[in-house]
């Protein structure tokens, strides 16, 4: 079963327009090959795949293999090859342009350094993650939540060959992919219990110290690992807002696992009904909702606010002259709560949303709704 994501093929056709060479990243099993497969079965064009040997055999001569073709070139896993990146420059400044070049990649950092040297001015980005609610439908919300994106996990017939699929991506992510990723791996296992813990204290503010201390290591190992799984696109760094205030505010960033799906995996949730009953839930809905809010608008201009007092908002979207405030519950009818109030004055927001599951839009207060997720789009 494939489900249509239209969005997507519309923001990548429009980056093929304009730019000859295209990057489209995400984690494993997200999508990517599938989206590329459907763009070369609309238009001529040839695909390499850096993990089959017989691709990166003939990719061991890069002008010779991709020089003479036309059309759409995808080439998958392309961070395994850093050595493409000049080549490609020299094939997307040819004029005219016989080829365009869709990357795939897995592995943000690497393809972005790489990228960044040899490609600036020539290469677009998108980043894909798993489905999103809009397009799986809203009345799939609570299977889209416990799930996760990642359309095997999703997709799968039951929820225990979805829950045996994200074990298995957790432990094949870590035996083999962080490994190719960061070159070598002095403790796998130390990994797996950071990115447990940080599953466990989703939505909260980075404390490296504290975590490298229960885990038993250095602040700098902790800190190189959050930033694999970050640059692996599994775990997302939410900045706080700091606008010009007097008041003493929250300066380091909060942590996400970015998939709900992982997240209840890695802490053995299997079910709803488990999940009901788990102190996660509250964070795990606010991680969720903040993916949904990044497929929209991107995470450039969302951040956290957060005051040393205890006030606090969940997301602050700030890209006009008033930055507007989400605040997110799991719950039936939320209702207004004191850090609302104190946001709500102190930002000078232009709205503030309640994210909740239910399926009624409501005022709250005076500038203050509750809204369903369903209805993101209605005020994005």
């Amino acid at each position: 079963m494939i489900i249509p994501r239209p969005g997507l093929v519309t923001a990548l056709k429009q980056r093929l327009r304009v730019a000859p060479i295209v990057a489209l990243l995400g984690p494993r099993q997200a999508g990517k090959t599938t989206l590329a497969r459907q763009f070369l079965a609309e238009r001529p064009g040839e695909r390499f795949d850096l993990e089959d040997p017989r691709d990166a055999q003939r990719l061991s001569q890069p002008m010779t293999a991709l020089e003479h073709l036309r059309g759409l070139v995808v080439i998958d896993e392309v961070q395994r090859a850093p050595d493409l990146f000049p080549v490609l420059r020299v094939l997307a400044d040819r004029r005219p342009l016989p080829a365009r070049f869709l990357l795939l990649g897995s592995a943000a950092p690497e393809l972005l350094r790489q990228s960044s040297e040899s490609l600036a001015g020539r290469i677009r980005f998108l980043e894909l993650g798993g489905f999103s609610l809009a397009e799986v439908g809203g009345t799939n919300l609570r299977r889209r939540f416990v799930r996760g994106g990642f359309p095997p996990s999703y997709l799968a017939r039951s929820e225990r060959e979805s829950c045996a699929w994200r074990e298995d991506f957790v432990r094949t992510f870590i035996e083999r992919d962080l490994i190719a990723l960061a070159g070598s791996l002095r403790s796998p296992a130390h990994v797996r219990r950071l990115w447990t813990m940080l599953s466990h204290r989703q939505a909260q503010v980075w404390n490296g110290a504290a975590l490298a201390s229960a885990l038993g290591t250095s602040y700098p190992t902790v800190k190189h690992h959050l930033d694999l799984l970050c640059g692996a696109l599994l775990v997302r760094q939410l900045p706080p807002y700091l606008p010009n205030a007097e008041k003493r505010l929250v300066k380091s960033a909060k942590v996400y696992v970015r998939d709900s799906g992982l997240v209840h995996a890695l802490l053995g949730i299997r079910s709803f009904r488990e999940l009901e009953g788990h102190p996660v839930l509250g964070a795990s809905w606010e991680g969720f909702v903040l993916e949904e809010l990044v497929q929209r608008v991107g995470d450039r201009h969302l951040a956290f606010w957060s005051t040393h007092a205890g006030a606090e908002i969940d997301f602050v979207l700030a890209r006009g002259q008033a930055p507007i405030g989400f605040e997110v519950k799991w719950g039936d009818a939320p209702k207004m709560t004191k850090s609302m109030h104190i946001a709500k004055s102190d930002l000078g927001l232009e709205a503030l949303f309640v994210v909740y599951p239910g399926p009624t839009r409501y005022k709250i207060a005076d500038g203050v709704e509750a809204l369903p997720i369903t209805a993101l789009d209605d005020v994005l």
